[in-house]
């Protein structure tokens, strides 16, 4: 059995914790640079604010609405969804994140009441972090996803199932508690759009065959969707059935490349200020990168003018640079910052700014080469320092205990005032709350 719990819109349910104001009111959350909605409260859907839609297009319901608008605040986000993390954990030996408002429970060998466990599981998070969440609960990973949609569906929209389901399985949804009627009765209300692993054009595609809800989907001929579409489609369709096709994963598989990159708040036109970038941006990448277990062979560093700027002169290089394999900061930052030197040029307004790893392998395969005192050639020429994994450990757990940025690179200590909004790259957040729980100096103070 797994079960699926979920931060409902999440964002906005982290900014309404901290500031009660909120409750009730029509709330979208920006994406970097103040540019589009990327979450919004209930409220919000109801006016028809669509999920990544154009702050531009929507800002008038300021005036006519009410609508609020805040900055991302993604330190907090992240906070508190580790915290709910941790909140799952006690029900569990084995939660697996999914993503930063969800995760995936395994239920296996858990005895007793699992609806009443992930009841109170949902009352615990709410009582010690004020987050809403909703609970899906089956067999297998794909009907535990759809049974946290119908709990989202039956808890906002009372009227789309039966009455009776609706008011039993709002907020928690198991799919072991149905009979095989009631089953079919959510099924046929829900449309095969929602199905975790259909996108828009399989859905389409679907819709055009006469297969438009979930029970269409779970009743179709196997082999005709085989060819049509794909074996992992078709394990889909085999779970929505009850039978289980994927296990929750203890890890995440290792990524292939690590990519950091970001569209500044303000033309950056100074060497000085894309060095600056450059250097958080590989500094973070390699802190992923040590996080997944592996080295990387090689970097690319690109910068970029703005295409969209009316009489702005073009310039988009990118420079890619081998290395010995290595993890450590210090070198993958100083690479990252020489290939920005050399292909910046004055007299342009860069807009972008980006560092991808390649060329990714595991640690362990390299073995210890990296710690060997290799000593000098017969040149005369130093051997290249090793790299220093305690070092880069102890960065790392430092920056976890203390949040981000504690201890960096002493090419990104400049970004520090990033995070203020006053370094030349950062990014627009004109209406970025404080961030309670991780640093100090924006905790609110009461004065008597």
């Amino acid at each position: 059995m797994f079960a699926l719990v979920d931060v409902n819109n999440m964002y906005c349910s982290v900014e309404r914790v901290f500031d009660p104001r909120l409750e009730g009111r029509p709330l979208v959350v920006l994406s970097s640079n103040d540019g589009a909605c990327i979450a919004r409260s209930n409220e919000a859907k109801d006016l028809g604010v669509q999920m990544a839609q154009p702050w531009f297009q929507v800002r008038h319901l300021q005036k006519t609405h009410g609508l609020i608008a805040l900055s991302a605040n993604f330190e907090l986000y992240s906070d508190m969804s580790a915290r709910m993390m941790a909140i799952a954990s006690r029900y569990s030996p084995n939660v697996v994140p999914y993503s930063i408002d969800e995760a995936f429970i395994d239920f296996h060998g858990i005895h007793g009441d699992l609806t009443a466990q992930s009841r109170h599981l949902r009352t615990t998070v709410l009582q010690e972090l004020g987050l809403p969440t909703s609970v899906g609960i089956a067999p297998t990973k794909t009907l535990a996803k759809l049974a946290n949609h119908i709990a989202k569906t039956c808890d906002r929209k009372p009227g789309h199932y039966p009455q009776a389901l609706s008011h039993r399985l709002a907020q928690v949804c198991n799919t072991t508690d149905l009979t095989a009627t009631e089953l079919e009765a959510l099924m046929s209300a829900t449309d095969v759009g929602d199905v975790w692993g259909v996108g828009r054009k399989i859905a389409a595609k679907l819709h055009a065959g006469g297969v438009r809800t979930v029970l269409d989907l779970m009743r179709a001929d196997m082999a005709t969707l085989r060819r049509q579409f794909s074996v992992v489609f078709e394990k889909t369709v085999l779970e929505l059935r009850g039978t289980p096709c994927m296990e929750v994963e203890e890890a995440p598989a290792a990524k292939q490349q690590i990519l950091v990159s970001r569209s500044f708040g303000k033309p950056v036109t100074q060497v000085d200020g894309i060095v600056e970038a450059v250097s958080e941006f590989a500094s973070r990448a390699s802190e992923k990168l040590r996080l997944q277990g592996s080295v990387a062979g090689a970097l690319q560093v690109f910068i970029r003018t703005s295409p969209f700027r009316e009489g702005d002169r073009q310039h988009s290089p990118s420079m890619t640079v081998p290395m010995r394999p290595t993890a450590d900061s210090r070198k993958i930052v100083q690479a990252a910052c020489d290939a920005a030197r050399s292909m910046f040029r004055p007299g342009f307004n860069y807009a972008k700014a980006g560092v991808m790893l390649m060329d990714l392998r595991e640690a362990q395969a390299i073995g210890d080469q990296g710690e060997l005192d290799l000593g000098g050639s017969d040149g005369g020429e130093s051997a290249p320092e090793p790299d220093r994994p305690a070092l880069m450990a102890a960065m790392d757990e430092l920056n976890r205990r203390f949040g981000r940025g504690a201890v960096r690179v002493g090419s990104t200590a400049s970004a520090l005032a990033a995070d203020s909004g006053g370094a030349s790259w950062s990014v627009r957040q004109d209406r970025r709350t404080p961030r309670y729980t991780t640093r100090w100096e924006e905790l609110p103070v009461v004065r008597a």
